[in-house]
């Protein structure tokens, strides 16, 4: 059974620590990579100085103060020339007589990487020997033989330790520079912190996974390297790692509104090992799935008492249509047939409103000009508005970038936030709507006005179905019907009272900019041949050439042939063992732009995770669908 990398480590340790010559190899930042017991103990350091990251300024600082070097008149001076002298860093060897009369030999060899290793040898017995036959050279006496013989043999002995330590060495230097390797290409952030919740370790990703972050961390405090907002979200995690509990959990960092999933495993010697990823994409599938599945469940509930509800309506209008046309009425009941016959035909709006809730609604997003959209809007809501009501709609996004959205999602939300915010204003007021994007993962829609803004109940019950402060003018589902398509898009809504009044209303929606696809070749990878026909014809109706594959494996070696491919449209189900995904996360890290369709329902797995890499088209679909996609110029055409 092949050894684990701790293991090997575990193993590589005991191995140095065995060696009789102290060792210790620093990097090329001056921090501590690695050293073995005698380096500790010939030097006699403390803990802190022989544990990886501590810098060769304290170690040198801390020879000088403790007398390795005998009277140092100026340390600080002394400190920063051996400093600069390890930068410059060139193989060599000395030796050199310390305070304590001991004589060592000091052989420094620079690392193919940066830093360089470095072999201390005790060397005392050896200058004794040389002192005597200095001494004793005109007479060989017995007892001279003998310790050139013993000379010999430890000359021998450390020839063959030496060789044994370069061995070390290369294997060492090797093993370090394949796990390093390994670990900063992955895409997540992998780190150490010791004890004092400094960093020991780190595979450079943490700017990665948090943007905004530093990648070059050794030696920096944790929260430092997060900031304050971060750190504060972890600090009880972390502080139970620290006493021996393990946990996974995640937070949204505030700066760059990324949700992160961390987990804390604590190492056997006070520290706590950390592994960071970057969820937002799965949170945002995570979420459009719960809210379908809510969905699915309210249908199931909500139709069979629709039905018989609708059907008691009809019968009720239909009574009351009779009674009124029967001969003279009482006095005052032709009034009361009129309120039944209103009752009932607000009972049926109901009923519309509650199916458009929980009724089946498909996402279309396509390439959408924000500008135009948000001009569109203004167009519609302006009329509705009375005299005394203002509206501004403001574009802080980058209007040169087109979005993938669902542009009659988005319309019919914001309408709806609009009316209510022109019915809580009354006769006069404001109302502010505010698109911008928020850390490259959302753009947020915010709507405030300069009503009196949400009661204390409100804040908690708005988005509950039914619960409304109209009176008998609300029907209490126009924000549950807002909330329900911001979460089935993979968004959220979040309610507030403004800092100098009014409501603000903030609906939020992955942020996806659309794909540009130049007209060019486009490979298209679909297994069944009548579909590759029609997808074919679509795609050269737009101006592209096409290339076809029946299979993931059959795509990526075209991909690797044909650099001049512009564009990947690809069927998520396909010939072969693998998939539509496989093949979008071959290609994630290049520049072509991947489109994957799918006939599996929106609440499939698999489609969650394809909207997760790609942009989606749902089967069937036809040329105008694909155009909307595709080109933001057809977009603009269309509106």
């Amino acid at each position: 059974m092949p050894s684990t990398p701790m293991q090997t480590q575990a193993l590589t340790a005991a191995g140095l620590n065995l060696i009789a010559q102290a060792l210790s190899i620093y990097d090329s930042d001056l921090r501590l990579a690695v050293c073995n017991a005698p380096f500790q103990q010939m030097f006699r350091l403390p803990d802190a100085l022989v544990t990886p990251g501590a810098t060769f300024e304290d170690t040198i600082r801390y020879l000088a103060q403790s007398g390795e070097y005998g009277p140092v008149d100026d340390v600080d001076a002394f400190v920063g020339e051996r400093v600069e002298q390890a930068r410059a860093f060139r193989a060599h060897y000395m030796e050199r007589t310390r305070a304590n009369g001991r004589t060592i030999s000091v052989e420094g060899s620079p690392l193919p990487q940066g830093g360089w290793v470095t072999v201390y040898t005790d060397i005392t017995r050896t200058k004794q020997h040389e002192a005597l036959l200095r001494a004793r050279s005109d007479a060989l006496s017995e007892q001279l033989v003998a310790h050139a013989e013993e000379l010999s043999a430890t000359n021998r002995e450390l020839a063959a330790m030496n060789a044994a330590l370069e061995e070390a060495k290369r294997e060492l230097t090797e093993m370090e520079a394949r796990t390093r390797l390994v670990t900063e290409m992955m895409p997540a952030h992998i780190a150490h912190v010791e004890a004092g919740g400094h960093y020991t370790y780190s595979n450079r990703r943490l700017s990665g996974v948090i943007p905004g972050r530093p990648s070059n961390i050794l030696g920096m405090h944790i929260r430092h390297a997060l900031g304050p907002s971060a750190h504060d979200r972890i600090a009880p995690h972390l502080a139970r790692a620290y006493s021996g509990h393990s946990s996974v959990f995640e937070f949204t960092d505030d700066d760059s509104a990324r949700r992160i999933r961390v987990a804390f495993t604590p190492d056997t010697r006070g520290g706590v090992y950390i592994l960071s990823m970057d969820v937002t994409e799965e949170m945002q599938a995570r979420v459009a799935l719960q809210q379908t599945r809510k969905r699915d469940l309210a249908a199931q509930m909500t139709s069979g008492l629709a039905h018989d509800f609708s059907n008691l309506l009809t019968i009720i209008l239909g009574l009351q249509s009779k009674l009124a046309q029967l001969g003279p009425l009482p006095e005052g009941a032709a009034a009361l047939i009129d309120g039944t016959l209103a009752a009932a035909r607000r009972g049926g709006a109901l009923l519309g409103s509650i199916a458009g809730m929980t009724g089946r609604r498909t996402l279309r997003p396509r390439a959408t000009d924000l500008g135009i959209l948000l001009a569109d809007l203004e167009t519609l809501a302006a009329p509705t508005l009375p005299p005394g009501v203002t509206l501004t709609v403001a574009n802080g996004a980058d209007a040169d970038v087109p979005l993938l959205l669902d542009p009659g999602l988005v319309q019919d939300s914001l309408l709806n936030l609009i009316l209510n915010a022109r019915d809580a204003c009354g006769a006069r007021g404001a109302i502010t709507v505010r698109a911008h994007a928020v850390g490259g993962t959302w753009i947020a829609f915010d709507v405030t006005d300069t009503g009196p803004g949400f009661s204390t109940t409100a804040l908690k019950r708005a988005l509950d179905p039914f619960f409304t402060t109209k009176g008998a003018e609300g029907s209490g589902l126009g924000l549950p019907t807002v909330y329900d398509m911001t979460k089935l898009a993979g968004g959220d809504l979040r309610l507030s009272n403004g800092a100098t009044g009014g409501a603000h209303v903030s609906l939020r929606l992955p942020y996806r900019p659309a794909v540009i696809a130049p007209t060019g070749l486009v490979l298209l990878v679909e297994d069944r041949t009548d579909l590759r026909e029609m997808y074919r014809g679509m795609l050269t109706g737009l101006g592209h050439s096409v290339i076809e594959a029946t299979s993931a494996d059959e795509a990526t070696a075209l991909i690797a042939d044909l650099p001049d491919i512009t564009l990947i449209l690809s069927d998520v189900m396909l010939e072969g063992d693998a998939t539509g995904l496989d093949l979008a996360r071959r290609v994630a890290l290049g520049d072509v732009p991947v489109v994957l369709m799918t006939s599996l329902p929106p609440t499939h797995e698999m489609t969650r995770a394809a909207q997760a890499l790609a942009p989606v088209l749902q089967k069937p679909f036809g040329a105008d669908d694909l155009a909307a996609l595709l080109s933001p110029l057809a977009v603009r055409a269309a509106q």
